[in-house]
């Protein structure tokens, strides 16, 4: 579980309106703020900080750092990014909404390593001071979704963002770029079934990346790759699939509850299975149910 860290701060002691802090979320955090006009110093000595910012309307926002000063408005879906160890000062004039993305230095590095980038160890991020960046917005908003909802499972969904979210760093705000591997052929035949197997005798866990990779001695990043290569989707996506498979099996052959079988399925409640097995298989798990029992023979 990756520790919480605490800036310096200077006339500004709000605190996160929502924390992934207690969810058990390992190599990142996030959380929102909402930040009465005030203004701060701060500095994370072991993680990179992302904000992103939420606000309806604009605010106009000052930042020092490097002693270089921004001056700006930032307005829904703006990015900032500060690497890891590097002082600023921030002031704004109105109240602020944004969300925070803590992403611990270490991880970054390993992720550095196992895709070849080269001095992974000296690995330094370009600061950014107002930027747009779709691919960041969406796994930010997804996060806040996780945290929003209050899910206890998903460690597995997390996990795999988490990891897009330090390549994509890694390519576009990295001093030096890395040089991927190509992965052409995927997971062989066996060490895939070996992983589909693991995944299917325990739906009702909250799976890890890290115990997927484990299980054939790789790495997280090589083995999420592999992965998709092999099926064509991520781990997560198909942990989910399948989960709503065996859900839709208990559905059909047993009278056991919803509430029951989401717990047997993996999912943390009732609307949380309801959620998910309405994306994927478009209607309710009561509709399902009703559905199957009037074309039996």
């Amino acid at each position: 579980m990756m520790k919480p860290t605490v800036p310096q701060q200077i006339e500004c002691d709000c605190l996160p309106v929502l924390s992934s802090q207690n969810r058990g979320w390992e190599n990142i955090q996030i959380e929102q703020f909402q930040p009465p006009p005030g203004e701060g110093s701060f500095q994370y000595s072991g993680e990179h900080v992302i904000c992103l910012s939420l606000t309806p309307h604009p605010v106009r926002l000052v930042q020092i750092q490097e002693g270089k000063t921004y001056t700006g408005l930032f307005g829904k879906g703006d990015i900032t990014i500060t690497p890891a160890k590097m002082p600023f000062f921030a002031r704004w004039d109105r109240e602020d909404s944004y969300l925070q993305i803590r992403l611990a230095t270490s991880f970054l590095q390993n992720v550095a390593r196992e895709s070849s980038h080269k001095n992974h160890e000296k690995l330094e991020l370009i600061p950014e001071f107002k930027t747009r960046d779709p691919q960041i917005e969406s796994i930010a908003l997804m996060l806040f979704s996780e945290i929003q909802q209050e899910n206890l499972g998903g460690r597995l969904y997390v996990e795999s963002l988490s990891n897009i979210l330090a390549l994509h760093l890694l390519r576009q705000y990295a001093t030096a770029k890395p040089h991927l591997r190509i992965y052409e052929c995927g997971l062989s035949q066996r060490h895939l079934n070996r992983v589909l197997e693991y995944i299917n005798e325990h739906l009702d866990r909250d799976i890890k990346l890290a115990d997927l990779a484990a299980l054939l001695g790789m790495s997280q990043f090589h083995f999420s790759h592999m992965f998709k290569q092999s099926i064509g989707i991520p781990p997560y996506q198909y942990l989910l699939q399948q989960r709503v498979e065996k859900a839709k099996h208990l559905l059909k052959q047993t009278d056991r509850s919803i509430v029951e079988i989401a717990t047997m399925c993996g999912f943390n409640s009732h609307s949380h299975l309801s959620k998910q097995f309405r994306q994927l298989a478009g209607i309710t798990p009561k509709a399902y149910r009703n559905h199957s029992r009037n074309f039996r023979f």
